[in-house]
């Protein structure tokens, strides 16, 4: 049963000194740890236990709950700073903001989800989308869905749903327990091993239809965090994934360009035009698409604080900050690595790290180059020709 599944809870350290100390344990342990983290492919649980003590898992809890909600730019900051450590637990962290999907079940469903704590683990393979046979109060759910990120350490785990009339249309998202699924290891992957982000399967599997929900759906709350736009945040936490990424690869840049000699004796490389040139471009790079991102998403923000209406421009202001935080991520990546040289190309190489998990945000399907062009035709009062787009 799915609030069986979720009663034993870590639950986050008092806010203030105490939670931050957490979340500094919590980056000096990933340090140690993180090539552990690859090599097996997943984030374990423990250290999801440290994200929680840290307060990442009810930062999107809503406060009728007994969450702490963060704004947007605090959450993704905390995403960022542990992806300058390593990229692909950033992106497991970055699933602390979807329990703002669960403000569209209805409000018992969501109390009694949370009647135990409100620090909660999600992880959704939702795709493809499978046929559910509709049963009395629920549905019958079978097939496999792909990429869940995080099922390893997940307290609930969503799945797919093609939708029917009760829902225009729409897909549904239906909520599960882990030990109901299989968990299937087909996580074979260059880029972001360590998110785990394995296949789910389940054979007529009863879902009661009070755990479903569209995502991105109506909030049953009425919060700021439940107001601001949640596909669009499902975007945005992607992408600062990239940003943290760019962030440990120049960091590395600049330690290496420091440096007094190169590891043939000759003058540094620091001291280089080239490599001069390009780390202060690259930092120019990063810095810009960052500010962009974060100044739309503080002024989305202050409008779902004060209650004003969202629009649709807003919300593309979101995704086209989202998609270029992300390519412009992935590109100062790629300076790093050209400025450093042969030694890169070694697979022990530190930016090996950055670079094979900084390729993997903007091919993501809400990151990828076409969302620019949806983003150019809602700015021009055009459609977007994407689905759920913005």
């Amino acid at each position: 049963m799915l609030i069986e599944s979720t009663a034993r809870r870590v639950a986050a350290e008092p806010a203030g000194p105490a939670r931050e100390r957490a979340f500094d344990e919590a980056l000096a342990v990933l340090r140690d740890r993180r090539d552990e983290f690859n090599a097996q492919y997943y984030v374990p649980a423990d250290y999801v236990e440290l994200l929680k003590k840290a307060g990442m898992y009810r930062a999107s809890t809503p406060a009728l709950f007994g969450g702490e909600p963060l704004p947007p730019t605090v959450f993704m900051n905390m995403v960022e700073r542990i992806s300058a450590v390593d990229p692909a637990t950033g992106w497991v962290a970055s699933f602390g903001s979807s329990l703002v999907y669960f403000a569209a079940l209805p409000v018992e469903s969501q109390r009694e989800i949370y009647a135990a704590g409100p620090d909660i683990a999600y992880a959704g393979g939702l795709f493809p989308m499978q046929e559910a046979e509709k049963v009395d109060g629920g549905y019958l759910c079978s097939g496999t869905w792909q990429f869940a990120s995080g099922c390893r350490g997940a307290d609930i785990l969503g799945i797919g749903l093609v939708g029917g009339p009760e829902t225009q249309g729409r897909p549904l998202t239906a909520l599960v327990s882990p030990a109901d699924v299989e968990i299937v290891e087909n996580w074979d992957v260059a880029g972001m091993r360590a998110t785990g982000s394995h296949a789910i399967r389940a054979e007529k599997l009863f879902v009661p239809e009070e755990l479903t929900f569209v995502r991105g759906g109506v909030p049953m709350v009425d919060e700021p965090l439940t107001r601001y736009p949640a596909l669009p945040y499902a975007a945005q936490v992607l992408a600062v994934v990239t940003l943290g990424a760019a962030r440990g690869a120049l960091d590395f840049s600049l330690e290496v360009g420091a440096a007094r000699s190169s590891i043939t004796g000759g003058a540094a490389k620091g001291n280089r035009p080239t490599y001069k040139t390009g780390l202060a471009r690259a930092e120019a790079e990063l810095r810009s698409a960052r500010a962009f991102f974060y100044e739309t998403t503080d002024a989305v923000w202050d409008k779902a604080v004060r209650g004003e209406d969202i629009t649709d421009t807003d919300k593309a202001a979101l995704r086209l900050g989202a998609t270029h935080a992300a390519h412009v991520g992935r590109s100062v990546v790629l300076q790093a690595f050209d400025l450093a040289g042969t030694g890169a190309i070694y697979d022990t190489h530190p930016l090996q790290r950055y670079l094979r998990d900084a390729l993997v945000p903007a091919q993501h399907a809400m990151l990828q180059t076409n969302t620019y062009e949806a983003a150019g035709a809602i700015m021009l009062g055009l459609d977007a020709g994407i689905p759920s787009f913005p």
